[in-house]
């Protein structure tokens, strides 16, 4: 349940701004809020959720109560070069930014289609997990410093966080 809007010629730190704003809420909080926000980008976002709620109660059956915005993330599109003339027969470079604005939604009790595709990817999650061994998550930087420590302390590699010795 995800909709796409790309090529928007407005800068996406500009959008970040508006999409934050509908982060965690559900859709009829979301379209009052951006319906009230007097941004310019409001309404390619407004237009952009409407959309993918659109597409959940058509393709996978959802209600539109039970849905909520489970992640916006504006990225960055193409920038459109143009140069401006300057004194002395100069130019200056001007880049015109474009964004790429993503919506998806979840749904609070979901419907026949989304189930199917939900544990579709929780098996996938869980293979993933197997082939790793269990052990799929990374360490930490803090983690690496003590597992450096106990190892130069055993003798074993080189603790490259302590002095050497004169």
């Amino acid at each position: 349940m995800k909709a796409h809007l790309r090529y928007l010629r407005i800068a996406p730190r500009k959008v970040r701004l508006v999409a934050d704003l509908i982060r965690g809420k559900n859709i009829a909080d979301a379209r009052r809020v951006l319906s009230f926000v007097e941004k310019r980008a409001a309404t390619p976002v407004l237009k952009t959720l409407n959309s993918a709620a659109a597409a959940a109660t058509n393709n996978f059956q959802a209600e539109e109560g039970n849905l909520f915005v489970s992640q916006v993330f504006v990225n960055e599109g193409p920038k459109l070069k143009r140069i401006r003339p300057r004194a002395k027969g100069t130019a200056y470079p001007i880049q015109r930014k474009t964004s790429h604005i993503t919506v998806v939604l979840g749904e609070l009790v979901a419907g026949k289609k989304a189930e199917k595709s939900v544990q579709k990817v929780l098996k996938t999650k869980e293979l993933q997990e197997k082939k790793a061994g269990g052990n799929s998550r990374k360490r930490t930087f803090f983690e690496k410093k003590e597992k450096a420590k106990v190892e130069g302390q055993r003798g074993g590699k080189r603790n490259v966080f302590q002095r050497k010795s004169i």
